[in-house]
């Protein structure tokens, strides 16, 4: 045994693999409860059903993900992906997510500081950036939109008409692009929007939707 232990010790070391790696990379996966990564903790896959997923303030996770529950990623925490079914995801301050972050009728909100290398998507549920960045497009079905002040996307974004019954929504979301706030690409409406616009916002073109300038911090109605 002490004999295979070196063996394995020393081909970490020729190959220039960390010796924590192993210790770094464990999953995380569980049935009918929540998960809970403590502050400064690294792990790999984070998975649960019918339970929240809670990512402490500084922890790091490979991907993360449940369903019937919510997930929580904290401040100047970080993590490659996001998903849920039927659960809200909210990224705490200086928060990173390198990839893509989906969700299946559930809240999106990006705190200051917040970034997103990959898409933000849902099809249900309000999608909120406040001082935010948001690299692969924003897009939903039937959810609210607002890029909050000073905050930045990039692939612009995208409200898509509903498909089949599960998708069916009748509420007009309202999509707001708040002052000093850049969205870099094209703005794509497939359905009926209401599309509110900060005269201190910059924007790319717009599809679908007429813009309705407003001054201030948001609009008043």
């Amino acid at each position: 045994m002490r004999r295979l232990s070196t063996v394995l010790i020393l081909t970490t070391l020729a190959l220039g693999l960390p010796l924590l790696a192993t210790a770094q990379d464990n999953d995380v996966d569980k049935v009918n409860g929540s998960v809970q990564v403590t502050a400064g903790q690294r792990v790999g896959n984070v998975s649960t059903v019918n339970g929240a997923v809670h990512i402490a303030d500084g922890a790091s996770v490979r991907k993360a993900s449940t369903v019937n529950g919510s997930i929580d990623l904290g401040d100047k925490a970080q993590a490659s992906e996001l998903g849920t079914v039927n659960g809200a995801i909210s990224l705490g301050s200086g928060s990173r997510v390198s990839g893509q972050i989906d969700a299946v009728n559930g809240r999106l909100h990006l705190a200051p500081g917040a970034d997103v290398g990959g898409k933000l998507s849902n099809v249900n549920g309000a999608i909120v950036l406040d001082s935010a960045h948001v690299a692969g497009g924003v897009s939903t079905v039937g959810g609210d939109i607002t890029i909050g002040p000073n905050s930045h996307v990039e692939g612009g974004i995208l409200v898509d008409k509903p498909s089949g019954w599960f998708n069916y929504n009748s509420h007009t979301p309202l999509v707001v692009i708040g002052p000093h706030a850049v969205v870099q690409g094209t703005l794509e409406f497939r359905r009926d929007v209401v599309l509110k616009v900060s005269d201190s916002a910059q924007i790319g073109p717009v599809k679908g939707a007429t813009v309705v300038k407003f001054s201030g911090e948001m609009p008043t109605n």
